[in-house]
């Protein structure tokens, strides 16, 4: 009995990552449609990453000092597990629907925040964290690349392990586009 409730959760799980998959592509086709290029400087900035990530750098500090911006707003994803505790900084896949909607006030709050610049600070392709960038309200949108070529307007070729490089290297391109003081 319980391996056919086992079986049964497995198949709900797949179909919801099929129809969070199948949300997500046309969300980048829609996205690709309706990106504004905003030209106002960088006062703000939200951050995406991983709880691995954020467990060995401190991604809101090297992001406040590198890029001389203050209002630095981090959201991080884990893997659900019943362990874990309720928290305002992280989501999970239980904090999506079968629609690929956010269901966590928290982190939708987050997500409709204008930030001037959204860093996807994450470099392998993460179904949950690639849906939140885009359905992120942020005027532009930055992170690594190879994570998929449609989530941002500017993509870097780093490792999350280096993180003063990958933001050294956002910093220029971001004062070429004359987005942020030299």
């Amino acid at each position: 009995m319980w391996f056919l409730i086992l079986i049964n959760l497995m198949n709900l799980t797949k179909l919801k990552e099929f129809r969070v998959r199948k949300k997500l592509d046309k969300l980048l086709a829609n996205e690709q449609n309706t990106t504004i290029d905003s030209q106002q400087k960088i006062t703000s900035v939200g951050v995406l990453t991983s709880v691995d990530i954020l467990e060995s750098i401190d991604v809101k500090t090297q992001v406040q000092t590198a890029l001389g911006v203050k209002n630095v707003q981090l959201y991080s994803y884990r893997t659900f597990s019943k362990k874990n505790e309720p928290s305002l900084e992280y989501f999970s896949e239980k904090d999506i629907n079968l629609n690929g909607n956010f269901i966590q006030p928290n982190l939708q709050d987050f997500l409709e925040q204008p930030f001037d610049l959204m860093i996807g600070y994450f470099n392998e392709p993460n179904l949950y964290l690639e849906t939140a960038m885009v359905k992120s309200k942020a005027f532009f949108k930055a992170g690594f690349s190879g994570v998929n070529n449609k989530l941002y307007q500017l993509e870097i070729a780093s490792k999350p392990t280096q993180v003063k490089q990958f933001l050294q290297e956002l910093k220029k391109y971001l004062q070429i586009l004359k987005k942020l003081k030299n």
